[in-house]
């Protein structure tokens, strides 16, 4: 070695035994690791931007920076380039739009608009009506307080919702039919009041829908963690998740 010269490594050789696919995963985690995330799909926790807590991603979101530099929420946790965390809270996104604490995570110049927290909140009521419409188009939904209370006889129902405007004599009577069958059975009884009769009906395809009830299904568990987000994000303090109930197979009849 001349002297004044530093030694370096030798450039890493791919391993001949690994796939293709292996050796593209590491490249992936790599360029994560480099920016300062991990990879969205390792599941660990992320750091609040602003409160500094630690947080399981599900309890956050992410934003990333488009081109112009304008912030956009990444609610699927999937768009490329450097991202910051945020606790999925409404109060927490309207101080960072006001501290600029998204410059300060992303390292560069980013530009939040003022109304973000209203957007995002805007976004979170569509996801909720969306899944809610796949599950009703899935055959998993029952509408109207007859039919809810014909099904909570069968003992099926997973879920109730109810609109966030609707009378709470109808609720009331509902909700204490199902928290007992619930509970003799050993399981949860989640309530969902966080869309409006109008919000609901959108989704169904109908004016209005002031009640429904869900059976156990995929969409129904998928319905259920968008609503709790939606939940979280309106309310000032941490709330828990609704409980999501465990899938049970269809019967016919």
């Amino acid at each position: 070695m001349k002297p004044g010269t530093r030694a370096t490594s030798p450039p890493l050789r791919p391993d001949p035994h690994e796939t293709p696919g292996e050796r593209g995963d590491v490249a992936r985690k790599q360029a994560h690791t480099k920016h300062g995330e991990e990879s969205p799909e390792t599941g660990s926790e992320r750091t609040c931007a602003l409160t500094r807590e630690h947080r399981e991603p599900e309890e956050l979101i992410r934003f990333v920076a488009a081109p112009d530099g304008t912030v956009v929420p990444d609610l699927d946790r999937r768009l490329p380039g450097r991202g910051v965390w945020l606790t999925g809270n409404r109060e927490i996104v309207e101080k960072a739009v006001k501290t600029k604490a998204f410059s300060r995570g992303l390292r560069a110049t980013a530009v939040a608009p003022a109304d973000l927290a209203i957007r995002i909140e805007t976004l979170l009521v569509r996801r909720a009506g969306d899944t809610l419409a796949l599950a009703n188009k899935a055959g998993l939904v029952s509408t109207g307080f007859q039919q809810v209370d014909s099904a909570l006889d069968k003992g099926s129902v997973a879920a109730l919702i109810h609109g966030a405007d609707a009378a709470a004599d109808g609720c009331h009577k509902l909700d204490r039919k199902f928290r007992a069958i619930q509970k003799d059975r050993g399981q949860d009884a989640p309530i969902v009041t966080a869309l409006t009769v109008n919000e609901i009906g959108l989704a169904m395809g109908r004016p209005s829908v002031v009640h429904a009830a869900l059976i156990s299904g995929g969409l129904t568990e998928r319905f259920l963690r968008e609503a709790g987000r939606l939940v979280r994000y309106r309310t000032s303090s941490a709330v828990p998740e609704l409980p999501v109930p465990t899938a049970e197979p269809r019967t016919e009849g």
